[in-house]
């Protein structure tokens, strides 16, 4: 007889065989799409969600006066992004600072005069997300209509450069917290990291109302030379946690010309796609984000009939996504998938 209590977890599906889309999410530079919404110290934090990844996400999983959830919320910008659109928010961060930094962002909507009513159901939780049960008042359990997240890369990031005369370049803002605090997802290893990301997503499940989506950016990196297949990952991740994989997005990270894709790479980027080219390694610059999109357990209503709209292109929908003429950068004759650090 079958164990109706502990049922079998559900077979991994294939990541190229569910449905895809793609999300024009770059069509301005990260700094023009965070300008006026954010507050200055919100630049120092080492791995920034673009705004327009999270605004495309709410506009098409949700409907105004839901509740959208980032369990890991860095500076808000899940958060900041929802209440814009009309969406209660609810973040929870580990990191002390950057709680303090997502309550000043989503003070900065409130003077920007976004509603009341949905910013006083908003806020930011400090404490970690493995305990997201014992977090998250009651009366939002069962009730989260849309999550959307990023899972840390590890205890270093891109960050930002400066040019010290006769010292080189010189990385700043690139590090979670502190190294030796082994509470901090990104501080314990690859494999423990997944282990707890997995936790957070089953935690997830409980709080999702029926047919809730979760929304979770995530990019292959490379350890070393290995490249890490992190979005394969992380569908194994959620599909054991609960969660019904429904679609895998590319939210691009460069902007869409006339004649092809123009790339926004990193100091980091460039440089390392440079010396792996002349080492005769011909690697590419990344050129968008994976989303991976799951719902919950339950009845749910497509984007469609929420919106009305197919998911593919953002353009039309988002005011982030206009075109930037004066950006200049590399351009890329192909979105190939990403294998660059």
């Amino acid at each position: 007889m079958p164990d109706t209590a502990h049922p079998e977890p559900a077979a991994v599906p294939d990541i190229e065989d569910l449905p895809l889309s793609v999300w024009t999410t770059a069509q301005q530079p990260p700094a023009s799409q965070r300008r006026e919404r954010y507050t200055s110290d919100s630049t120092a934090h080492p791995a920034k969600m673009l705004p327009a990844v999270a605004a495309h996400a709410i506009a098409h999983y949700t409907r105004p006066g839901d509740l959208v959830l980032d369990p890991m919320c860095g500076i808000g910008t899940t958060l900041v992004e929802a209440v814009h659109l009309g969406r209660r928010a609810v973040g929870v961060e580990y990191e002390a600072h950057w709680v303090d930094v997502a309550r000043a962002n989503l003070k900065l909507a409130r003077q920007q005069g976004i509603d009341a009513a949905v910013l006083d159901d908003s806020g930011v939780l400090h404490g970690d997300a493995r305990q997201l049960a014992t977090l998250l008042p009651a009366r939002h359990t069962g009730n989260v209509a849309l999550v959307v997240t990023s899972p840390p890369y590890g205890p270093s990031t891109h960050g930002q450069v400066s040019v010290i005369p006769g010292g080189g370049v010189q990385k700043y803002h690139h590090l979670y917290g502190n190294l030796l605090d082994r509470g901090n997802l990104a501080n314990i290893g690859h494999h423990r990291l997944l282990a707890g990301f997995q936790r957070i997503l089953t935690a997830l499940a409980d709080v999702l109302r029926p047919g809730g989506h979760v929304a979770i950016t995530v990019r292959p990196w490379r350890e070393h030379a290995e490249l890490i297949d992190l979005p394969a990952q992380i569908l194994a991740c959620g599909t054991r946690a609960g969660l019904v994989p429904v679609e895998r997005c590319v939210a691009l990270i460069g902007r869409v010309a006339d004649d092809g894709l123009v790339a926004r790479g990193s100091f980091f980027q460039r440089d390392f796609i440079r010396k792996q080219r002349e080492a005769g390694l011909p690697l590419h610059l990344i050129a968008h984000e994976d989303v991976l999109i799951f719902r919950a357990q339950g009845q749910c209503s497509s984007h469609r009939e929420l919106n009305g709209a197919e998911p593919a292109l953002a353009s039309s929908v988002l005011p982030h996504c206009q075109p930037d003429p004066e950006m200049s950068v590399d351009r890329v004759p192909n979105l190939e998938h990403p294998s660059a650090a």
